[in-house]
């Protein structure tokens, strides 16, 4: 398969897939396609649908296949951010934030993961529940705004404030700290914790998560719509 990501702050990935090629699009996430793409909707029984809804995706995902000759698809992400590609192998397991999932090659999983510390998923703004994916195959993940990537040392670590983790590696521990000092807690803004994240592993920071985004519209919107 080869591919490319176009656009900036409203991003698309375009894949060109071989004869038979196959790729996995959550529900929905088809923009346009060449006519010789067969679409097959799966849901993959009742424990990965619930999986799959309790870790932000949809129910259901759609295979692509192209048939007959080479075909072309194109999945365009659902808020204004970042589409990063990511080659996944079965020593590169990625640890995603909710709804983050957008498309893979079918020899990519998409799964749960669940927090191991309960502080870090009820208090940490990632949530106890994140999204798992493993196999082998490139996948593709939006993100929020604008993408930083840092690789962290064994037991080098990065505090963040809540919402901006995107993804890490599955070999990055992730736990929440309470901000310092009763004015930091209820006068500084930053809120009452943050997050802590610790290496070895990459980790990949959103500049603008969706519910930065919410508060700051929210001032904005008429009374009678709230």
């Amino acid at each position: 398969m080869k591919y490319t990501i176009q656009g900036e702050t409203l991003p698309v990935v375009i894949c060109e897939l071989e004869e038979g090629e196959k790729i996995i699009t959550e529900g929905g996430g088809m923009a346009w396609m060449s006519p010789n793409m067969k679409m097959e909707t799966i849901g993959g029984g009742i424990g990965k649908v619930f999986g799959r809804a309790m870790s932000g995706d949809t129910l259901f995902q759609n295979i692509y296949t192209a048939e007959g000759s080479g075909g072309m698809i194109s999945i365009a992400s659902s808020f204004p951010g970042s589409i990063k590609a990511f080659e996944i192998t079965p020593g590169n397991t990625m640890i995603m934030q909710k709804s983050a999932f957008l498309a893979a090659q079918s020899g990519v999983e998409l799964s749960v993961h669940f927090q191991k510390k309960l502080g870090s998923g009820f208090f940490g703004g990632e949530g106890f529940i994140m999204q798992k994916v493993s196999g082998s195959g490139i996948a593709f993940a939006e993100f929020d705004g604008h993408v930083v990537e840092y690789e962290l040392e064994t037991g080098q670590q990065i505090v963040i404030d809540t919402g901006h983790l995107a993804a890490m590696s599955e070999s990055c521990q992730m736990d929440i700290q309470t901000v310092p000092g009763l004015k930091n807690k209820f006068l500084g803004g930053e809120g009452l914790f943050n997050t802590v994240v610790t290496g070895p592993g990459k980790i990949w920071l959103q500049t603008m998560p969706v519910s930065n985004m919410a508060k700051a519209l929210l001032p904005y919107i008429p009374t009678t719509n709230r």
